[in-house]
């Protein structure tokens, strides 16, 4: 459909709600095209993302949703009579019931590729942090200490990469400067994939057995949800660290304090928790050897604008009854035909 198609289509009947609390911070344009193409944008007003029971009366009478990390359920496409889209703002889409949405003709969609680059920078930095102990020395120098701390180089050593898709990709290609080997293991990229970016592809266990980092880049599914267990980090080098920019449900988080307060692991970062915001007792913000950031490493500018404007124009599109890019569920669309 042509720009002059698009204008022709009157979505002022239309209610968009918009959850994702940096919509429109980089780029202010996104908010104005939204409010100018529809009637009414309704935003989140907590700051973080909704469960389902404050999802519930908020998408009753809504047609398009622009969605963050919230807990969308079949409670809430129940509840969304009139809505026929749901834009994620991201890639993850495991917390969304697509097959309730998929039975209601809800047409899911997602942002492949807008924030790889950004998770990629914070897991090089969190990896750079934890080796180097950026965060004790920060906290150590505040109070007036001058430790002469010992840090951990990239160089010479081996990160392995769990899972290799579009993010653990631009990880691998950031890491070739540092001078490190290299691994990666993930059922679902060939070993001729692997290698023809470099990276040497390997079983999990070898991986583990060999990693002085390894890095989670899995999406959560049954087969990986708390795939880092006792088993996980019972395998992993003595002394590695982990690093988590992922989804905090592939942790087994209890194990991951035993193996940190055993001694098994030398440190973690965690930019994500099973709950979130993590509450503030959590057994592994108490370690000093924990890094945790609030699940901040697809929140850059330039992945912001990229995630907002697909994620619009996603939207608008199943609106405006064209068909989207990067539908996750696209047998939903041809009911709309």
């Amino acid at each position: 459909m042509t720009e002059k198609n698009h204008a022709a289509v009157d979505l002022s009947g239309c209610c968009v709600l918009v959850t994702p609390t940096t919509f429109g911070q980089a780029d202010p344009a996104l908010k104005s095209t939204l409010e100018t193409s529809v009637g009414k944008v309704i935003y989140n007003p907590f700051g973080r993302p909704l469960v389902a029971a404050e999802l519930v009366p908020r998408v009753r009478d809504v047609d398009g949703y622009i969605a963050g990390l919230d807990q969308i359920d079949a409670s809430v496409m129940e509840a969304a009579v009139r809505l026929k889209v749901i834009a994620r703002y991201g890639v993850g889409i495991d917390r969304v019931d697509v097959p309730a949405a998929t039975r209601r003709g809800i047409v899911v969609t997602n942002t492949p590729g807008a924030n790889s680059a950004a998770v990629a920078e914070m897991a090089l930095a969190l990896m750079l942090a934890l080796g180097r102990g950026l965060c004790r020395a920060d906290r150590a120098a505040r109070r007036g200490e001058w430790p002469r701390a010992m840090g951990i180089g990239l160089r010479g050593k081996t990160v392995g990469l769990v899972g290799f898709g579009a993010i653990g990709r631009e990880v691998a290609a950031r890491l070739k400067g540092f001078g490190c080997r290299i691994l990666a293991t993930d059922p679902y990229a060939t070993p001729g994939a692997i290698k023809g970016a470099g990276v040497e592809p390997v079983s999990i266990d070898a991986l583990l057995a060999a990693a002085d980092f390894v890095s989670l880049h899995a999406s959560v599914t049954p087969s990986t949800e708390n795939m880092v267990d006792a088993s996980f980090l019972g395998k992993m080098k003595r002394g590695a660290f982990l690093v988590n920019t992922a989804r905090g449900e592939l942790i087994d988080e209890p194990a991951l304090q035993d193996a940190l307060e055993g001694g098994r692991l030398q440190g973690a970062a965690l930019d994500c928790f099973r709950v979130e915001p993590p509450p503030a007792g959590h057994a592994l913000l108490q370690l000093p050897q924990v890094l945790a950031t609030p699940h901040m490493s697809a929140h850059t500018d330039e992945a912001a604008n990229a995630m907002g404007w697909m994620s619009l124009e996603a939207c608008l599109a199943v609106l405006r009854g064209e068909p989207p890019l990067h539908a996750v569920n696209p047998e939903a669309w041809t009911g709309h035909r």
